[in-house]
């Protein structure tokens, strides 16, 4: 039988070293949320999309070729602070023969920020959330990619206030985290912009003998929270990939005024009766 393409970046063919983050579970569950996400919603004929922090540029890749298969035309941008990640991400998309993915280095979206406002359909970010003293999310290095100070939340939260003002209408975001980042705190500073979210995507890596802050971030389970910024009702159920468990965080986009309004409505009915 002819194995069936799976539309997204092989391993094999990603470039890493020891001053780039190696594809790791985290990094596969991200691209199964994208996978059993992006052939279930309604996608703009063409997408803008953004990868924070690309790494190997694994993701970005595979995001781009997922998109493809899905006849989507896409304008990806990756950045990464880093230049040795710029340059793995860049070496990684040529080596699928992927085109769309324009790779920057930038400190998270700073020079890009201005031109990207309300414009991205597609935002994907695997932060350095493993927890650690602050002063490592500044050493550089290999250590840039998981460290991620008090909580795992250092650089987290610079990204978090930025998701509204980026997000297109009808556009989505996915974030890698762990329960240490405190899921339901993210939520709730994400509520304040309109943000409403759930469970919904959880991956639960093979457990790892504790030896260095990489194989922690190996042993934790990861959630991906999937923002869908939307005007009408929320996205119907999606299908979990096998590797999952139900029990991470989907989120979606609503108006206030969606929400408030019928609460005014069913009160005044009520009250007239």
């Amino acid at each position: 039988m002819r194995r069936q393409a799976l539309h997204i970046a092989d391993v094999t063919r990603t470039t890493y070293s020891r001053d780039v983050y190696e594809p790791s579970d985290d990094s596969f569950a991200l691209v199964d949320a994208l996978q059993q996400e992006l052939v279930k919603v309604s996608l703009k004929s063409a997408c803008q999309c953004l990868e924070i922090g690309s790494g190997s540029g694994y993701v970005s890749c595979s995001l781009a070729l997922l998109l493809r298969h899905c006849n989507v035309s896409a304008s990806c941008i990756a950045t990464d602070i880093s230049l040795h990640a710029v340059t793995a991400t860049k070496a990684t998309v040529a080596a699928h023969q992927v085109t769309e993915v324009d790779v920057i280095q930038a400190d998270l979206v700073s020079p890009l920020f201005a031109r990207l406002q309300q414009a991205v359909d597609i935002l994907v970010f695997n932060p350095p959330y493993v927890p650690t003293p602050d002063e490592e999310v500044a050493k550089g290095g290999i250590a840039a990619a998981w460290a991620g100070g008090n909580c795992g939340r250092v650089v987290i939260d610079r990204v978090l206030p930025l998701v509204d003002k980026l997000l297109s209408r009808g556009g989505h975001f996915f974030m890698v985290t762990v329960p240490e980042n405190k899921p339901e705190e993210i939520l709730a500073l994400l509520s304040k912009n309109g943000l409403r979210g759930k469970l919904r995507w959880s991956c639960v890596p093979g457990v790892k003998s504790i030896t260095s802050f990489l194989l922690i971030a190996v042993s934790f389970r990861c959630l991906v929270l999937g923002v869908c910024r939307r005007s009408k009702a929320a996205p119907a159920s999606i299908g979990l990939p096998t590797c999952c468990h139900q029990g991470s965080l989907f989120i979606t986009k609503q108006s206030l005024l969606q929400q408030i309004v019928p609460c005014i409505i069913q009160d005044a009915q009520a009250f007239a009766s």
